[in-house]
């Protein structure tokens, strides 16, 4: 089933709130080689002016990955998984995130283009402080990605 031209333009409704904890942070930290002691020391990121640990910037994948889940596990979409290349990510800091934050998601299918047999997928996930009720607060990163899905005859 090649990818649902029809997606191109949608938005889901956000994600329920992912709470960030510092061992998710420290271990993510690690994973990636941050040795910065604000990733890892509580002392040392209050020091530093934030609230708790601190998130490396590239933490806000983790949560943009559950957004982006919506998409792919979405039968009528067409993406077959096993196909998908990730070209490109980008993120937009508008706040640090740190340990203790709730956080929600609301992705967009900003773009589908096929080429030689390659539909190039293009989202953002709008991830936002969630508010006392669980909907999108104060933004907190935005996260632009691209995927590449390779057709069956490519």
């Amino acid at each position: 089933m090649p990818v649902n031209p029809e997606y191109e333009g949608r938005q889901y409704p956000p994600t329920a709130p992912y709470s960030v904890g510092r061992e998710k942070l420290r271990e993510f930290a690690a994973a990636v080689g941050s040795t910065h002691p604000a990733h890892h020391d509580v002392a040392v990121a209050r020091g530093a002016g934030y609230p708790d640990v601190v998130a490396p910037p590239t933490f806000a994948v983790v949560v943009a990955q559950r957004a982006e889940a919506q998409y792919i596990e979405d039968a009528a979409a067409g993406i077959d998984f096993s196909r998908v290349v990730h070209a490109d990510e980008r993120f937009t800091h508008h706040r640090p995130i740190v340990a203790g934050d709730e956080l929600v998601t609301v992705l967009h299918v900003d773009s589908l283009r096929e080429r030689a047999g390659i539909t190039m997928v293009s989202t953002r996930c709008e991830i936002f402080a969630a508010d006392a009720d669980g909907n999108p607060g104060e933004p907190v990163s935005t996260v632009r990605s691209t995927l590449a899905v390779r057709g069956e005859d490519a």
